[in-house]
């Protein structure tokens, strides 16, 4: 790995006034065009691996998360700016075809000749809960057979993965399709994320009433054994394990302690859940969506070099104080729902600060997209700014969140300066 020597980028410009819809809409056009000439892997899907001038360094790997990621970044900018709905049908394609095995979605695939090679066939419920996600955007993009592909995912979470008892998604089955005993949170919330895309897509009752069951289950039940915040990890009976990956503080997927980037992304959908259920929104979700923005700004917050960390103990005392690019934009778009919600000019403030921080320390200004990781003092850690998983699908997604959370949809872009 080469690590950067220099700073992450010159002079920083001026900073826009992102409560503004056109320097949202800017700014996804800088990170699309990162991806837009690199991306695109004629023999199928995207590639995955990208330095930070774009740069692909791995042409073969591809991971399930990043297949599907690319299929909703593909649908922003075909909703937003009218690009070639082909390119939907083309990353959806590859999901649909290479990763598809019986019963589910291969994990890790080895894509060369076009061919694919499983390097790793276990199926996890956070992929599947993708694979919805890829299919609802594609849908609501027109792309043919991804309408049937939102309902043939759902029944495939259902009959594989659903806990009616507890409500809740297991995590894992095995390629010889063993159930394995740990449980977590992240697939659950990524599940709810994947049902209210759904919704929108299809109108279906089932889907928003699944997000609402998840949300419940999380962000209430599970919650109430964990002092009120959503802990990651869990055992087969839903008790929460407090030990698992106690270790392993840089895992991607399941890291240890309480994730500020999660806390405030659950206060987002439960938000986005709420103007979504309208008058029959139950009155829990504004005030565990404070409670949770509130309790990662506080906890979470560097007041010494900016930005949130990646993690924090049980204790309060911060476990991992590396900065994550996804954890600052999550956190931005729910600092903006929660603004719009309450009026109150705090969450404003804290908006105004997210972006500040992330447009001096993460944003590549010379390439374009966000950087993945620094350091506690807000120094390179890699060159990598793309590897399998980012793609920049959290920061494209908060800024259209914001522009949801303002009301700006597509179809007033005519209306929006330039």
């Amino acid at each position: 790995m080469t690590i950067r020597t220099t700073e992450p980028h010159g002079m920083t410009p001026l900073l826009p006034n992102f409560r503004e819809p056109q320097a949202l809409l800017a700014h996804m056009r800088s990170i699309l065009a990162f991806y837009e000439p690199h991306a695109i892997d004629p023999t199928g899907g995207c590639y995955h691996f990208f330095k930070d001038d774009g740069t692909v360094y791995d042409r073969h790997t591809r991971h399930l998360v990043s297949s599907t990621r690319f299929v909703f970044n593909a649908a922003v900018s075909h909703r937003w700016f009218g690009t070639d709905v082909d390119d939907v049908a083309h990353a959806l394609a590859f999901v649909r075809g290479a990763h598809a095995r019986p019963n589910g979605y291969a994990w890790l695939i080895d894509w060369r000749d076009r061919r694919a090679e499983v390097l790793d066939g276990t199926h996890h419920c956070y992929g599947l809960a993708f694979v919805l996600l890829a299919q609802a955007h594609a849908a609501d993009a027109g792309v043919p057979g991804a309408l049937e592909g939102v309902d043939e995912t759902f029944e495939l979470m259902e009959r594989r993965f659903w806990e009616p008892a507890q409500g809740l998604y297991a995590d894992e089955i095995s390629s010889e399709g063993v159930l394995s005993n740990y449980r977590g949170q992240n697939a659950n919330m990524h599940a709810c994320e994947a049902m209210l895309a759904a919704y929108a897509a299809t109108g279906e009752s089932r889907y928003i009433a699944r997000a609402l069951a998840l949300a419940e289950g999380i962000v209430r039940r599970q919650a109430s054994l964990a002092a009120g915040l959503v802990w990651e990890h869990y055992h087969a009976d839903w008790t929460p394990d407090w030990d698992y990956n106690r270790h392993d503080r840089t895992n991607i997927f399941r890291p240890w302690g309480y994730q500020t980037g999660h806390l405030t992304e659950w206060a987002k959908l439960l938000l986005q859940l709420e103007r979504r259920l309208g008058e029959a929104a139950p009155d829990w979700l504004l005030a565990s969506a404070r409670h949770l923005f509130d309790t990662a700004m506080q906890r979470g917050w560097d007041a010494e070099h900016g930005g949130l960390v990646y993690g924090f103990a049980p204790d309060g005392t911060v476990c991992d104080g590396d900065k994550y690019f996804w954890v600052q934009a999550e956190s931005l778009a729910a600092a903006a729902w929660l603004a719009v919600r309450t009026g109150e000019e705090t969450y404003w403030q804290h908006y105004d600060r997210l972006w500040a921080y992330a447009w001096e320390h993460f944003v590549d200004h010379r390439y374009g997209a966000w950087y993945r990781i620094l350091s506690p003092i807000n120094a390179p850690l890699s060159d990598e700014k793309s590897p399998a998983g980012k793609t920049d699908y959290h920061t494209l997604g908060a800024c259209q969140d914001v522009l949801t959370a303002l009301g700006v949809t597509p179809a007033m872009l005519s209306q929006v300066p330039a």
